[in-house]
């Protein structure tokens, strides 16, 4: 709605400079001649309309600390009325594109025609106004024929210029590109001058300084600047548009071909808010390019200010202890030990009761400001630091999943709080030679491993040591539809309405796998179902996803979308334009049984005997958590660890979802999230703690 206003209000605007160009037309094809050369009086001015870049917004986090800014900089403008009129165009030309070919200079240049031999057209690397400016073009050059082959037009622009016949025919290719822009601003009168570089260095400004080019400006400028190495994911990045989005933007007056647009992250999810409003300005100068007057017809109009909700400080402490984790794995002593073959990871932080995001990280990462200058470098690391995994990667979420059957047990009558399962080791429900699970054998991980059992244990105590059999039992007995309704009101394999895009995974069921795979391999059996009610079988959900899920737990049924938008205020921060509201997605009635029953599990998880009471022992504040293991699809490798809290236990404001590739076990990337809480709750540096002295998650 408010681009429909800015785009309505922009229309006056349009029209308004459409005039001007039009008045700068008529009065420049009166006093030039299309191919250049003519000469013309001393007291003769010329009047250009200028584009005039509009600052865009700044990024700030959740404290006011500024995150991405604008720092100052200069483009290189030619003035084609003045440079076309000039004596010896061609031989500046020929200078400039050869000293930037020395020097290694990319400039802005848009002839559809390769640059090298064989010619040919790539209109295909353009959008639909740039390909409607050179049929434009053609006309203008006494009507050009529009089905021309490339190397013909080349032929014919070299004799219509009057280039020289020793250069080369790819010089004259390069030069020919260059008056094709230049006179781009004569056909199409509306178009600002020709913005031959951007973010000139100052050697690159004296180099071409040097050649005295008439008509060539310095004109200011903006550009983006990184103030922090952290949150590469999700601050993104701008860059000129490509032909598919100029073809959705094309319809805001206060976008030009030219303009640079979100192209990733927040600067993509807050596009509408950051960019400006450009300005026009009428130069007049006179004919070797001295300005003359200069009055704003319109004055640029800075793009807003995007205030986050992630906590840049938060931030730092969940990159770098996910980092540490990682490679603190994989530096393993012994390359056979579970977690030595650790890859990438993630953590995400909320708080419940806003979905707010705090911290939003993935390892590995890379410094954003450094993004185009490293990104070869960036793309070969087989870990692949582009992918973010928070929001993009699916994984089986292991036993984190199980406060989803202590919830769907409960209120739907098959169990109740106190209701006991006897461990037995081997699950067999049958208590038969015919065990209708033989085929896997599905046991508890303790006996497995160990040789003993859980014994007789209730939903809580079930969740503190993550006894599979427990859950083999509540899986095998609950019927599918209701496990699987319960996981989707808890959010999981559900979008969190985050602004970013995600994934958003699927949950084991029959319809998964039906779409997964084809036939006999696509068929739901009762074992899919057991090994669905652990967090294994299709389950696939984002750490993101499990963050919003862990809220929901903390809430008691309250599912919050997801946000990364704190609010909008004007480029001078005086004036607040927007902030975010709290919206409910969905709501589960969970009833306080169910609550208080998996609320002391995971309570009792970080205590005395629980699987993750080594990360969290003597801990001052009560942490409520679950950890998980998932066998993962590649043979041979480690498992993958989950990890999930909230706290305070009794008064959430932070739930934490950390998962770690190929991590060993859960509490393994327990420490992460650790970490993340010392640094919310102001808690003293902990002592070195054994993160794998209990791993039976």
């Amino acid at each position: 709605m408010e681009r429909i206003t800015r785009f309505r209000a922009g229309i006056v605007l349009l029209l308004f400079a459409a005039l001007i160009g039009f008045y700068v037309y008529r009065l420049y094809d009166e006093q030039i001649i299309k191919t250049g050369g003519g000469s013309v009086s001393n007291e003769t001015t010329f009047t250009t309309l200028t584009r005039v870049k509009a600052a865009r917004g700044e990024i700030l986090d959740r404290n006011g600390n500024v995150l991405v800014s604008n720092r100052a900089s200069y483009d290189l403008v030619l003035n084609h009325y003045v440079l076309v009129s000039a004596k010896g165009t061609n031989d500046y030309l020929y200078q400039l594109v050869k000293l930037c070919q020395e020097l290694g200079i990319e400039y802005n240049e848009h002839f559809p025609i390769s640059r090298e031999r064989p010619f040919t057209y790539t209109l295909e690397d353009y959008n639909s106004a740039y390909q409607g400016y050179f049929q434009k073009y053609l006309e203008y050059m006494d009507g050009l024929d529009s089905d021309i082959t490339a190397p013909l037009l080349i032929e014919t622009l070299r004799e219509v210029y009057g280039l020289p016949a020793e250069w080369s025919d790819e010089d004259a290719r390069l030069v020919i590109g260059l008056r094709y822009e230049l006179a781009l601003r004569n056909c199409v009168p509306s178009m600002a001058n020709y913005v031959f570089l951007n973010d000139v260095s100052q050697e690159e400004m004296a180099a071409i300084g040097e050649l005295n080019i008439p008509g060539m400006n310095v004109e200011a400028s903006t550009v983006r600047e990184y103030q922090t190495k952290y949150a590469a994911h999700i601050l993104g990045f701008v860059g000129a548009m490509s032909a598919e989005q100029w073809e959705y933007y094309k319809q805001f007056e206060e976008y030009s071909m030219d303009a640079q647009v979100g192209q990733a992250g927040f600067e993509a999810a807050f596009e509408e808010y950051l960019h400006g409003v450009d300005g026009w300005r009428m130069d007049t100068v006179n004919q070797d390019g001295t300005l003359v007057s200069s009055e704003y017809l319109v004055e640029p109009k800075a793009g807003s200010n995007v205030q986050v909700t992630i906590d840049i400080n938060l931030q730092a402490v969940a990159e770098d202890a996910l980092a540490e984790n990682m490679e603190n794995l994989r530096n393993n002593e012994n390359p056979n030990a579970d977690g030595a073959d650790a890859e990438g990871a993630a953590v995400v932080a909320m708080d419940p009761q806003t979905g707010q995001v705090l911290v939003c990280a993935s390892y590995p990462t890379y410094d954003p400001a450094t993004y185009f200058e490293n990104y070869n470098e960036i793309l070969k690391d087989p870990l692949k630091p582009l992918y973010n995994r928070a929001l993009d990667a699916t994984y089986p979420p292991g036993s984190v999943y199980k406060p989803v059957m202590v919830i769907a047990a409960i209120d739907s009558g098959l169990i109740n709080s106190a209701t006991t399962i006897e461990d037995k080791g081997i699950f067999d429900p049958d208590n038969s030679p015919n065990n209708k699970y033989k085929k896997f054998e599905p046991t508890c991980l303790t006996y497995s491993l160990l040789g003993y059992t859980h014994g007789s244990i209730n939903a809580a105590q079930a969740l503190k040591v993550s006894c599979n059999y427990f859950f083999y039992e509540l899986g095998d007995r609950i019927k599918l539809s209701i496990m699987d309704n319960t996981g989707k009101m808890l959010g999981l394999g559900e979008s969190t309405g985050i602004e970013l895009p995600e994934s958003t995974g699927h949950r084991a069921n029959a319809e998964t796998k039906a779409e997964l795979f084809d036939g006999e391999n696509g068929i739901w059996y009762q074992g899919d179902q057991i090994l669905a009610a652990i967090g294994q079988s299709e389950h696939r959900f984002t750490p993101m996803q499990l963050c919003a899920y862990a809220s929901t737990l903390a809430t008691q049924g309250d599912r919050y979308r997801a946000t990364f938008l704190n609010r909008i205020v004007s480029s001078d921060n005086r004036s607040l334009l927007k902030e975010s509201q709290v919206e409910l997605l969905s709501h589960l009635d969970i009833s306080d049984e169910a609550y208080m029953s998996y609320f002391q599990g995971m309570c009792m998880v970080t205590q005395s005997g629980g699987t993750a009471y080594t990360v969290f022992r003597d801990y001052p504040i009560q942490v409520a958590g679950k950890t998980g293991t998932a066998e993962t699809d590649k043979e041979g490798k480690s498992d993958n660890g989950s990890f999930i809290c909230f706290a305070p236990a009794d008064d959430p404001e932070i739930t934490i979802a950390v998962y770690g590739e190929q991590a060993g076990h859960g509490s393994s990337m327990a420490g992460v999230a650790r970490d993340i809480l010392d640094s919310y709750f102001e808690v003293g540096k902990p002592a070195d703690v054994n993160a794998y002295e209990n791993q039976l998650s």
